[in-house]
């Protein structure tokens, strides 16, 4: 059955932009994630507390949250890997930080350098502390539909790890399809398992769009009862294991999902559209939302 509502967590401004060339002034990413707030979006990733050596894209984020003109209601989350970046995170006042994982052992330690037990060893820590000081945590599982090392991946590997990261204080686990390799079926078999270890209310989906299947996916993911779904404006940040290919599913895609199925969710699909176009001029970079490229060819007609 599809959920009445669906809340979408906007990952543009870090996941999106993060893997996008050159360089990105401060002002345009603050610029970006208030435009997404005034849109209606009430969660957003703001940005990333990692090593600028390994992501040069996020070594403003300090910057960024010190810009942002915050609006009531809207949660402002950073990636935080380590209890440094978290401290970090904490210091910028995110409202909500993130962890990551990988359902590889061949990602873990090209990503993270390090099992995926030892990640798993390491995110206690950032736990505990957001703990103590009363922020949320969340967890993403990277690479559950497939690995560009290894290959399949096996479902019960990901319960394992959503179970471990629900059980050290995440809130909420997000699933992501990293490579964009996904289908229905592969889709359906990775949710099978997982909702009957997990509530679909601590779930969340993040699928990438390689091979064009991602909306199916998420429309897939929603018929089994997950509410929560990442997505990118424009579809921003391009899939780094796949040459060429486009990366995030847009989030302007997924709201004329849910506005075909009469699902709130509470999001000016106009808003996004314009603040999608705008960083995309801004950028120089080509939109990959179809939704978004059909509607303005519409307006500019």
């Amino acid at each position: 059955m599809l959920p009445s509502k669906v809340t979408l967590v906007e990952v543009g401004p870090r996941d999106g932009l993060q893997n996008e060339p050159g360089t990105i002034a401060c002002a345009d990413k603050i610029a970006l994630i208030h435009a997404l707030a005034e849109a209606g979006l009430t969660r957003i990733e703001a940005g990333a507390f990692v090593n600028p050596k390994w992501v040069p894209q996020m070594a403003d984020s300090e910057a960024v949250f010190a810009g942002i003109e915050r609006r009531s209601g809207v949660s402002y989350s950073a990636l935080t890997p380590n209890l440094k970046g978290f401290e970090r995170a904490r210091a910028a006042r995110a409202s909500e930080v993130a962890i990551f994982a990988a359902a590889s052992e061949a990602f873990s330690r090209k990503n993270l350098n390090c099992s995926i037990d030892d990640s798993l060893a390491r995110f206690s820590d950032v736990t505990r502390a957001a703990r103590a000081a009363n922020i949320p945590v969340r967890g993403y599982i990277s690479c559950v539909l497939g690995c560009p090392y290894s290959g399949a991946v096996d479902p019960a590997l990901c319960v394992e790890i959503a179970q471990a990261l629900l059980a050290m204080g995440c809130f909420e686990v997000s699933l992501g399809d990293t490579i964009g390799v996904g289908t229905v079926a592969s889709t359906r078999a990775l949710l099978e398992p997982m909702l009957k270890a997990i509530g679909p209310e601590q779930l969340a989906v993040h699928m990438h769009d390689t091979y064009g299947q991602a909306l199916a996916n998420v429309y897939q993911s929603l018929q089994m009862g997950i509410s929560v779904v990442d997505a990118s404006v424009a579809g921003l940040g391009g899939c780094p294991y796949a040459q060429g290919a486009s990366g995030n599913l847009a989030t302007e895609d997924v709201l004329y999902l849910l506005n075909g199925l009469g699902i709130e969710h509470g999001v000016a699909l106009d808003k996004i559209v314009q603040a999608g176009d705008q960083i995309c001029r801004t950028l120089g970079i080509a939109n990959h939302s179809r939704v978004a490229q059909a509607l303005l060819a519409n307006f500019k007609k």
